[in-house]
């Protein structure tokens, strides 16, 4: 464990330089070709077993050929970079210093692929391998569709790991779960009339107000977890039809964002929707379920409802524990265990298909989707040396249990 972490700081410019070089190829959801490819390259050169590209466009990296499959994922993809005067570098330009790596995907999410293809030179240098197959993924359209790449990778390349490790920004701790969230639109309608004559029409506006302030309402009703946290509503937009300006809107529609907390699902928020209508006095209001049908930068379309689960796993279960003692073995002290705020492709490896994961990634939860994105050198070190130790423990984990 300690020749993992003394490696990884022998590779310290090969890391920072490979960390510029993503920041510096573009990757907003969609459009993730050029990072692809610089990701491809990198982990060809350091040795991987087998590299490749599926028909979604995620890069799939290989090594070992054993018994337990075990995936550690980064998403790839970035959001916009929004005003660009708010920012005090230009974003994409890899630009570094002694401590930081700067630009949009230095933390959120890009970090983790630099140390996990780190991570695995580091794996196969020291001999770590044993009777496990280890997946390294960069994967595409997270920031869009969260797991959309792993329903991909489950239902139609086939690759079903044992256990999975996110590495979304954890600042260097160990996260065991998030809320998950759903989006879908309310739908009223009414009767167009001219706006000199109101009384002749239904405004279908008018009818929507009614449920956005019960929806307001029921926000501060919602139930919270002890651990994962309170769920929560918001409207995020509002979009009308009217046949002119002065005219009385036959339709309206509003998007919702609601995040789930543990026991929540998509029928129990539905269920909730539907009772605000009747709070409102709007019964004939429509829930619109929504599905994610965006091409791939390969032209590839995989339509997914937009339906994220929440999920976690207990501290005393089977994947949080060797994580908790491979953290122990690498860094000599004990870990902070916690959650992300936001959602990853966790929703679907774990809240899903129930598969054993955990989040352990460089970088800053506060740093995502947000200016003068950063992540600091030694965060990207130190994941290194955790992602080169983490496979291992875990079969002797399962090994000692076995026994």
């Amino acid at each position: 464990m300690n020749k993992a972490l003394e490696l990884s700081y022998k590779y310290k410019d090969d890391i920072v330089r490979f960390m510029s070089a993503l920041i510096k190829a573009k990757s907003y959801s969609g459009e993730e070709k050029e990072v692809i490819e610089v990701i491809k390259n990198e982990m060809e050169k350091v040795g991987f077993d087998e590299v490749r590209i599926d028909g979604l466009g995620n890069v799939i990296g290989r090594i070992g050929n054993g018994k337990y499959k075990i995936a550690m994922d980064a998403h790839i993809d970035t959001v916009d970079i929004g005003n660009e005067k708010l920012w005090e570098k230009d974003p994409f330009s890899g630009e570094f210093d002694d401590k930081w790596v700067y630009g949009r995907g230095a933390s959120d999410q890009k970090a983790g692929m630099c140390s996990m293809v780190y991570g695995a030179k580091i794996l196969k240098e020291l001999n770590l391998m044993d009777d496990f197959t280890l997946y390294i993924t960069g994967t595409v359209m997270e920031e869009d569709c969260d797991g959309l790449c792993w329903r991909y990778l489950i239902e139609k390349e086939n690759i079903k790991p044992d256990f999975v490790v996110i590495t979304e920004p954890t600042s260097l701790n160990i996260y065991r779960g998030h809320r998950g969230r759903i989006e879908f639109r309310i739908r009223t309608t009414g009767l167009s009339a001219h706006a000199s004559a109101p009384e002749r029409g239904v405004n279908a506006i008018y009818k929507m107000a009614k449920i956005i302030n019960e929806i307001e309402k029921l926000n501060d009703r919602l139930k919270s977890d002890s651990f994962l946290g309170k769920g929560t509503i918001v409207v995020s937009q509002i979009f009308f039809k009217s046949p002119s300006h002065n005219a009385v809107p036959d339709e309206c529609e509003i998007q919702i964002d609601r995040r789930i907390t543990e026991g929540e699902t998509k029928e129990t928020v539905f269920a909730e929707i539907k009772d605000v209508f009747k709070k409102a006095g709007v019964e004939d209001a429509e829930i619109i379920e929504l599905e994610y049908k965006k091409p791939s930068y390969t032209g590839l379309v995989f339509p997914t409802e937009k339906y994220f689960p929440s999920w976690s796993f207990p501290e005393d279960s089977l994947i949080v524990r060797a994580a908790k003692e491979n953290y122990l073995e690498v860094f000599g002290k004990e870990p902070l265990i916690d959650k992300w705020i936001f959602s990853t492709n966790g929703t679907v490896t774990a809240g899903v298909y129930g598969i054993p994961t955990v989040g352990f990634g460089p970088g800053e939860e506060k740093y995502a989707h947000a200016p003068n994105e950063k992540v600091e050198i030694e965060h990207l070190i130190k994941a290194a040396a955790f992602y080169a130790t983490f496979p291992k423990t875990i079969v002797n984990l399962l090994k000692s249990r076995r026994d």
